[in-house]
Formats: structure tokens, C-alpha cells, sequence
């Protein structure tokens, strides 16, 4: 594997938690991340878990969803409701979009399928501490979310510019959507075809291209001076705003 340099990341944030019942999964990672300059312990299970975020105090938690004695949606749900707000990043090898969608709502950071690979967790994991904000949930647990005078109601599935409302489809908010909660992150269209549309569509990546023109088209921007979208060439868009909580 290859070496990754973090001098992009805050220099506390390199303590790094990684729960799976796998041991396989554990003896990838741990040693992985440790040569990418993080401190890492492992658990094996929920429980076991839970006593590491105490006495360890993570700055970011590797969590696999399908373990025994306590699953990693329940840590999770335990997490969250004693407002500890640590980034999580879910494993699992269920991964319809109605579970990834509910693992967010509980308060999950970002969701990666398994199998995975190693460089592609990696740059999650840069980009979940690139954004998290200290004590303060997860934007993608939150119900409203504004950049400048963009708004958008996640609940109601709204969006208004400068207290406009403005009519969209419903596949340009959910990708709005996504974009909004994973701000300064390039995103390739595969990963948006895969999370906003899901590969039961019998569609290529032209679908999300056509979306991200009408996003532009209500923004009033396009390509060349975008307002909220950048276009990365060869590797997808970015949401370029500064993302917030709030009504």
C-alpha cells in the first residue's frame, strides 16, 4: 500500500479507533493507518468498543455495523445520545440506500461499503476530519442546512435562494443533498450515480451531468464561474460553500 500524506489534517486529530469482528479487517488496518501517521487501537466488538472511546478518546471511530454482543448501529445510537459527537465512519457489507440514508439520520459521518479499498476509506477519512466540527453533529444528521443565501429543508426537501423557494426534481435536491453534507470533497459520478440513484438504475453518469446542470441552472451559474458546484475536470464536482446547520 501506499504511504499517504496527512499534512492536510489538524495535527491532533490522528487517533484513530477501528471496531470489527474481523480480525482479517483489524490487521489491514491498523497497521495501514499507523504508517499513515495515526495512532490506532482496535476492537472487536460493541462493547469492547465503547470502553476504548472512554479511555482512548478517538478523534474519529471505524465503525462495522454487523457485529455480535452489540452491533455498530447501536454503538452508534449510544454515541449520539450522550451527544458524544466523535466522527464515525460505518462498514458494512449491507448497503441499500435506505440503510446508508438511515445510518446518516442516526448520526453516522460518511458509509462505506465492503469490500473496500484501503486508499478510498483513506481519503473518508481525511475529508470526515477535514469537515467535522468539534461537539457538534454531523451535517449530515442535520435537518436544515445553509450556505450563504442557499437553503435547503432536508425534512420537507425544499430549497430556497435568498428566501425564494426555487422548483427542483427530486433526484437535483437529493444530490444537492449529498454535495451540501460532503462540502470541499471532489466526488466522482460514480459514487453520486451509486448514492443518490443507486445501481438499480439502468443509467450512465450523463444522468448526474444533466442534474448538475439544472442545480447550476436555478443557481444561476454555470461551469466556467460556478456559485455553489465546481466542476473537477476528470474526476467529478465539489460543493465550494462554506456548509452550516440552521433555518
Amino acid at each position: 500500500m501506499n504511504e499517504i500524506d496527512l499534512d492536510d489534517i489538524m495535527p491532533e486529530s490522528r487517533k484513530i479507533l477501528v471496531v470489527d469482528d474481523e480480525p482479517g479487517i483489524r490487521e489491514l488496518l491498523a497497521p495501514f493507518l499507523e504508517r499513515a501517521g495515526f495512532e490506532v487501537r482496535t476492537a472487536a466488538d460493541g462493547i469492547e468498543a465503547l470502553d476504548q472511546i472512554q479511555s482512548f478518546r478517538p478523534e474519529l471511530i471505524i465503525l462495522d455495523v454487523l457485529m455480535p454482543e452489540m452491533n455498530g448501529r447501536e454503538v452508534l445510537r449510544q454515541l449520539r445520545e450522550e451527544e458524544n459527537w466523535t466522527p464515525v465512519i460505518l462498514l458494512t457489507q449491507v448497503g441499500d440506500a435506505p440503510e446508508r440514508a438511515l445510518a446518516l439520520e442516526e448520526g453516522a459521518d460518511d458509509y462505506l461499503n465492503k469490500p473496500f479499498d484501503s486508499n478510498e476509506l483513506m481519503a473518508r477519512i481525511k475529508a470526515v476530519l477535514r469537515r467535522a466540527r468539534k461537539d457538534q453533529p454531523p451535517l449530515a444528521a442535520a435537518r436544515h442546512l445553509r450556505c450563504g443565501p442557499l437553503v435547503l429543508d432536508r425534512t420537507s426537501h425544499r430549497v430556497s435562494v435568498e428566501d425564494q423557494e426555487i422548483t427542483l426534481t427530486r433526484k437535483a435536491t437529493l444530490l444537492l443533498e449529498y454535495l451540501m453534507t460532503h462540502p470541499h470533497e471532489i466526488i466522482s459520478r460514480s459514487r453520486l450515480l451509486d448514492e443518490v440513484w443507486g445501481w438499480d438504475y439502468a443509467i450512465g453518469e450523463r444522468a448526474v451531468d444533466t442534474r448538475i446542470s439544472e442545480l447550476r441552472g436555478a443557481f444561476g451559474g454555470d461551469a466556467s464561474n460556478p456559485t455553489f458546484i465546481e466542476t473537477i475536470p476528470g474526476e467529478g464536482y465539489r460543493f465550494i460553500g462554506e456548509v452550516e446547520t440552521g433555518t
